[in-house]
């Protein structure tokens, strides 16, 4: 199962044609969705109008080079190893769901544009790699859904409750999941199952690019921007117009140390 490139065994049936065009209008549908998203919450608009104001407040100029810096430091602490988010479960959860989904989208591309073809031999590292990004993804995902989200854990709600906010990661989990059933059973000759598993496959990959627009998906290209913001304001000292942090100890007695945080 693990070596077996899924998208070519289909292809027996489903031309690779198909497939490629399904990638194609997914790939349309985020940047589209992305698109609409921003001119809906002008969340374009409040970056640039933010940037022009801390330029503004600035009370020292950033060189080239220590630009260079911050941007590189962004990028490898808060977008590559998600450090806002601590040392906790909550942020191993998120990382495993971030690579994993990255490597299974990738993966799903190379295979399907490049292997569909049944005559062609799928080098094994890509089907590893591709059922790999899909586990990491549901361990990520289900830790998230079951045991770490704020609303349940912190306001007392029901871990079925569900609203628009979690369709994003509902349908990232599901997505993977069903991708794995549909490749198990087909290894397994479960000719029926297997056709089940793909319909539901695709339908769970058809909500979750394209309900870009009503999900959290688009978060993921504001929360780069919001980070080197938020850096470079802090490294010209406009600091988004909060006070410096004050350098005085912290009085507030043992009380806090009481009960531990978990979520945040």
């Amino acid at each position: 199962m693990l070596q077996v490139n899924p998208f070519s065994e289909i292809a027996t049936t489903l031309p690779s044609v198909f497939m490629k065009t399904f990638v194609v209008i997914m790939i349309l549908s985020v940047l589209i969705s992305t698109l609409l998203d921003m001119a809906h919450k002008k969340n374009a608009k409040y970056f640039f109008i933010n940037l022009k104001k801390s330029k503004d407040a600035a009370k020292r100029k950033i060189s080239a080079s220590k630009k260079a810096s911050v941007i590189a430091k962004t990028v490898a602490s808060d977008i590559m190893t998600t450090a806002e988010l601590g040392a906790g479960q909550r942020r191993i959860a998120h990382l495993l769901g971030m690579y994993g989904s990255i490597l299974f989208w990738i993966t799903s591309c190379i295979m399907i544009f490049n292997y569909s073809n049944p005559s062609i031999v799928t080098p094994s590292l890509f089907p590893i790699l591709w059922h790999l990004g899909a586990i990491m993804t549901c361990l990520g995902g289900y830790w998230f859904w079951f045991f770490l989200r704020v609303d349940v854990s912190a306001e007392g709600h029901s871990w079925k409750r569900i609203i628009r906010a979690d369709l994003f990661v509902l349908s990232l989990v599901t997505a993977s999941t069903f991708g794995l059933a549909w490749s198990f059973t087909q290894s397994s000759g479960l000719i029926a199952l297997s056709g089940l598993f793909f319909i539901l496959f695709v339908l769970s990959n058809i909500t979750l690019f394209g309900g870009v627009y009503w999900s959290k998906f688009a978060h993921m290209f504001y929360k780069p921007g919001a980070a080197l913001q938020k850096n470079l304001s802090e490294e010209d000292g406009s600091r988004d117009w909060l006070p410096e942090p004050s350098d005085k100890p912290k009085k507030f007695g043992l009380g806090i140390k009481r009960e531990s945080a978990r979520h945040y």
